[in-house]
């Protein structure tokens, strides 16, 4: 999982490193109560993951959600994201947000997120009322 993250974070043109929650998934996900997903291919390696950690208001913050570069465009990032969404909608959530970086960085999240029906709200925060 980490190797395929930092691969996903070079093809973006960022300098790769990596985010401290991803070093104890268990503890900065699972133990409270929320979720981490990966995508396995046929050769069991990971080639997309997506996060979410509950926030107050029946909102939910996505984390981590990268899909592996050469694996962009197959459908891969749509269905994480919706089973995502699906299984927040059951846990009685609202709405689901995504904080992105810089737009000349993640441009593609951007518009991503947009054909997912997600709204930006604030500068660089894109969210998804479920009620809509």
């Amino acid at each position: 999982m980490l190797f395929m993250i930092l691969q996903a974070k070079d093809a973006l043109g960022k300098i790769p490193s990596l985010n401290e929650d991803l070093l104890d998934v268990n503890g900065n996900y699972l133990q409270k109560g929320d979720m981490f997903w990966l995508a396995i291919d046929e050769n069991q390696r990971v080639v997309a993951s997506l996060g979410f950690n509950s926030l107050p208001y029946g909102e939910a913050r996505l984390h981590r959600f990268f899909v592996k570069a050469d694996m962009k465009r197959r459908g891969i990032g749509t269905a994480m994201l919706t089973y995502a969404e699906n299984y927040l909608k059951s846990l009685g959530k609202k709405s689901a947000s995504a904080h992105l970086g810089e737009y000349k960085y993640f441009y593609e999240s951007y518009n991503f997120y947009a054909k997912q029906g997600y709204e930006e709200y604030k500068p660089r925060f894109m969210i998804k009322y479920f009620d809509k």
